[in-house]
């Protein structure tokens, strides 16, 4: 079944690639490569990844998650989450500690490295955002919120 972007585009009798969510899709490559770069380039001096980067964040967000909250809001598999978290434990950034009633209950932390990593990493970003931000008006400032949050495949649990 053809989407509704393309619908139109053939009705239009105009391509693909003129439709506006063709080129939102194309600007959200652009903007996501250019948000991601400045950590990237912090994370390769470490010998990490993007993937270290998303624990980092998430953990320093939710300080006590288990590991399988993290899983959840990973969207991956405890092996691909355990060789980046031992990395991770073992170079000082994230410790781990049973849980207060389940000792077999694994609740992570970001250490003070941790913490300085995850402050490190997001201040370009939260530049590049404020910046992109400065001049919306509120009510445009919360379209960006509201796409968002709609372009999340999640319904139970915010983006």
């Amino acid at each position: 079944m053809l989407s509704e972007a393309r619908k139109d585009a053939e009705r239009a009798d105009s391509p693909l690639e003129e439709t506006d969510e063709f080129r939102i899709v194309e600007l959200l490559f652009f903007a996501y490569r250019d948000f991601v770069s400045d950590p990237d380039a912090i994370l390769a001096e470490l010998g990490f990844g993007r993937a270290h980067h998303r624990v980092i964040h998430f953990v320093g967000r939710h300080p006590g998650m288990t590991v399988a909250d993290l899983l959840d809001i990973l969207k991956i598999t405890k092996q691909s989450l355990a060789r980046v978290l031992k990395q991770l434990i073992d170079m000082d950034y994230v410790r781990q500690a049973a849980g207060p009633s389940d000792r077999r209950q694994r609740r992570l932390f970001l250490t003070e490295k941790g913490e300085t990593l995850r402050c490190t990493l997001v201040a370009p970003q939260l530049r590049r955002i404020e910046g992109a931000m400065e001049e919306l008006a509120p009510g445009e400032r919360q379209t960006v919120f509201s796409f968002l949050e709609k372009m999340c495949d999640t319904a139970q649990q915010k983006c």
